[in-house]
């Protein structure tokens, strides 16, 4: 197929196009910023652009990655969040479906982060009493933040167009896989890899995994014609675990994983006191045939290696 892959400089992108050019597709990247896995620079606000794209690379997919992101509410307004997250999706969505388009598919790379609302975000400070199971029938959403917002808005417009022109759309909702440092590296002593090593139990993929769900997700979508999918790696928690996690994070965790206190300790790595939510991915292994093979038993293999 011929695939346009939006946000195709960012971390997900440089690991996408890739993978998708070892399948055998033609990939063309779109981004801002220049790189060696974006073909032309320009942005999703740019409706000319994406039209042109479109019809002159002859586009059979999208791949729609772009997106201004939480760190960037520190550096753009919020009209920035609304042109790119919003109008750039809607950009996207109307050229797809236009009298003489070949796009027969189309993948949204959306977040988790719209599901935390500020009380979910307080956690225990906020007063829970236990962890948060967040699966997509949670309802209502109530994003925290115009990052959260502009993402949902997205997703409603990819609804919307399923719905009135029947495109597939596939959503995904990636939990984290950005290797920056995140917003729970203060719970431990140590940040970094201890951190991304602990969060693998609840919130978050590989950067590999991520760019696999896309791929699954193209495959499927004209199945699928519509659907919402949580892309994190398998929790070994189950509900019944809520109060015990987070209230001590830890002896949960060694009653699944026996042997996690000792590589920790050879480490000097320390797990989370408290965890408030566990993202649970298990529709997507169910309907959408996908599942991380990176998991925290994979990171504790890994140490003990």
């Amino acid at each position: 197929m011929n695939i346009l892959v939006t946000g195709s400089s960012g971390w997900l992108g440089q690991t996408l196009v890739p993978r998708l050019l070892r399948d055998g597709h033609r990939v063309v990247g779109l981004d801002p910023e220049p790189g060696p896995t974006t073909e032309i620079v320009g942005s999703v606000v740019d409706r000319t652009l994406v039209r042109r794209i479109i019809r002159d690379e002859r586009i059979e997919a999208i791949v729609h990655a772009a997106a201004r992101h939480k760190p960037h509410i520190e550096t753009h307004d919020n009209s920035e969040f609304v042109a790119v997250n919003v109008q750039g999706t809607l950009n996207l969505l109307e050229e797809a479906v236009a009298e003489g388009s070949l796009v027969g598919r189309f993948v949204f790379t959306s977040t988790t982060s719209l599901m935390i609302s500020q009380q979910i975000r307080d956690g225990r400070a906020g007063g829970a009493t236990e962890a948060i199971w967040i699966d997509e029938e949670m309802a209502p959403l109530k994003p925290r933040n115009i990052y959260g917002v502009t993402k949902l808005a997205a997703e409603e417009l990819c609804r919307l167009f399923n719905h009135l022109h029947k495109l597939p759309v596939v959503v995904l909702r990636t939990s984290r896989f950005f290797p920056e440092e995140d917003d729970m590296a203060h719970a431990i002593a140590q940040s970094g890899e201890n951190t991304k090593a602990n969060e693998f139990l609840f919130r978050r993929l590989s950067v590999e995994d991520a760019a696999e769900a896309h791929v699954t997700a193209l495959t499927k979508a004209p199945e699928i014609g519509f659907d919402t999918f949580i892309v994190s790696a398998m929790t070994p928690f189950s509900r019944g675990d809520g109060a015990t996690l987070i209230a001590d994070a830890p002896s949960v965790v060694a009653r699944y994983f026996p042997e996690y206190p000792a590589l920790y300790a050879k480490r000097g790595w320390t797990m989370f006191q408290s965890i408030d939510r566990i993202y649970d991915a298990s529709k997507a292994a169910r309907k959408l045939g996908f599942t991380c093979r990176t998991n925290f038993r994979e990171i504790l293999d890994g140490l003990n290696r």
